[in-house]
């Protein structure tokens, strides 16, 4: 099979699998748990298949995100880590590693992933690294970079992504902020 035509099938089932986590999440927390966990199941199924046909860092970092629902941080650490060396100017696994690391409480270290994501190249949605390093900021008590964050987290909200929810969600974490100032 010629490249082009592996790729537009790795991409293809790469889809596949992000429609299933999609679902998944769509299905998580109600009652239709086990449902949630088949549906990441499959997801995981077709990222694999669409690496085994054409590697691409999407597929590295989606499998690393199905992953870590998984609770298989390590594993999806070194997902996003493949993703990298395949596109390092794709951001979305410099941020989900630093999101990984975070939620480790390795707050230090997720700082030099989140800054590389919000320089990277090819990123959507840029917001997210913002966020998470203002979210990182007021764990650790440095509410005015933690405001800076969710200040230009929210500029990048409003100017690319047009998505209101998240612009509130922003919003709302500026002002409970801001009110630890007074």
């Amino acid at each position: 099979m010629d490249t082009a035509i592996q790729k537009l099938k790795a991409v293809e089932l790469w889809r596949e699998g992000y429609h299933h986590h999609t679902n998944a999440f769509a299905l998580a927390g109600g009652d239709c748990d086990r449902e949630a966990v088949d549906e990441l199941k499959a997801a995981v199924s077709y990222y694999t298949e669409s690496i085994e046909t054409f590697p691409t860092a999407e597929a590295y970092t989606f499998r690393g995100w199905a992953y870590q629902s998984f609770g298989r941080t390590d594993d999806a650490i070194d997902e996003c880590k493949r993703a990298i060396e395949l596109d390092p100017e794709f951001g979305n696994p410099y941020n989900d590693i630093g999101a990984y690391l975070i939620h480790k409480g390795e707050l230090d270290e997720a700082v030099e992933w989140l800054e590389k994501a919000k320089t990277a190249a090819r990123y959507e949605p840029r917001h997210f690294p913002f966020m998470n390093l203002g979210r990182l900021y007021a764990q650790k008590g440095m509410v005015l970079k933690a405001i800076a964050e969710f200040e230009e987290a929210l500029r990048l909200a409003q100017r690319e992504c047009g998505d209101p929810n998240s612009a509130a969600s922003i919003s709302k974490q500026l002002q409970s902020l801001r009110a630890t100032l007074n």
